[in-house]
């Protein structure tokens, strides 16, 4: 962006603090704002989160301007309620995060050299576990993440202390290995087993798929691909393929629910090809 177009500091400061004035309002006018409380606006921001992700994902530039700003929103209510209970308001968020960019870039701030990303995750690392005072190697990692995200944290968390594949073809290869064990312990069942719907924690299957997956996280890991992003994605693009194959069975005179299974991928196969 040109710097011509890039916002002036008093407009910008402007903008936050008309914001920050309008939600302590609600906060005091509003019947419904006043009974949220810290539950409550977390449970909102991260449905913004994942709305803002749908968007960015989708390309949509107003749409993640919006999301943004409802996000945003929800940031300043949150601080407006933390400072509420003496945790500290928007002064402190702002001035605690600029502090931590600032440390952790020594590259930019303090003179020192970084060749590469990697270095610099590593040396940001470093930093975040001295300053933090942070302990073990799988610090910062809460197991109320998503599946996915969890196993990607852990992932690199082990490859900060070196203990990690260099190349994707090494866990592309455990991929393999884990689906052989997995087949292995398929064929294994006592056959009264077989027929399950499901197969819970304490089986080998039920274990085997985990080890499936978390190995694919690894190798999206290794990929740059962000495994949570791609996996909504997949699903996604399944969904409009299953709905456009029940379009076009209904515009055959047939119904995709009561049809065998070999028609239905027929119809999907021509969904996927785009018809």
């Amino acid at each position: 962006m040109p710097a011509s177009e890039l916002p002036q500091d008093s407009e910008l400061a402007e903008a936050l603090l008309e914001l920050d004035r309008l939600v302590r309002r609600l906060r005091r006018e509003c019947p419904w704002d006043r009974e949220q409380d810290v539950d409550d606006i977390v449970g909102y921001a991260l449905e913004e989160t994942y709305e803002l992700i749908d968007a960015a994902h989708a390309g949509d530039g107003t749409a993640v301007a919006g999301e943004l700003g409802d996000l945003l929103f929800h940031i300043f209510f949150l601080s407006s309620l933390a400072q509420e209970r003496g945790w500290g308001g928007l002064v402190r968020v702002a001035r605690s995060v600029a502090r931590k960019l600032i440390l952790r870039h020594p590259h930019v701030f303090a003179g020192e050299h970084a060749g590469s990303p990697e270095e610099v995750v590593r040396r940001w690392e470093e930093i975040k576990r001295d300053d933090e005072g942070r302990q073990g190697i799988f610090h910062d990692a809460p197991a109320s993440l998503p599946a996915a995200l969890l196993a990607r944290r852990l992932q690199g968390r082990a490859a900060a202390v070196g203990f990690d594949w260099q190349k994707p073809e090494p866990v592309i290869a455990k991929i393999d290995e884990e689906l052989a064990e997995l087949k292995e312990e398929l064929a294994a069942e006592p056959s009264a087993a077989k027929g399950r719907s499901k197969r819970g924690p304490g089986t080998g299957v039920y274990h085997e798929v985990g080890d499936l997956l978390f190995a694919a996280v690894n190798l999206a890991r290794k990929l740059d691909v962000d495994p949570e992003l791609a996996l909504r994605s997949a699903a996604l693009r399944f969904q409009e393929r299953v709905e456009a194959a029940a379009s076009l069975a209904a515009a055959a005179g047939e119904d995709f629910s009561h049809l065998p299974q070999e028609r239905q991928e027929e119809y999907y196969q021509l969904a996927k090809r785009g018809w």
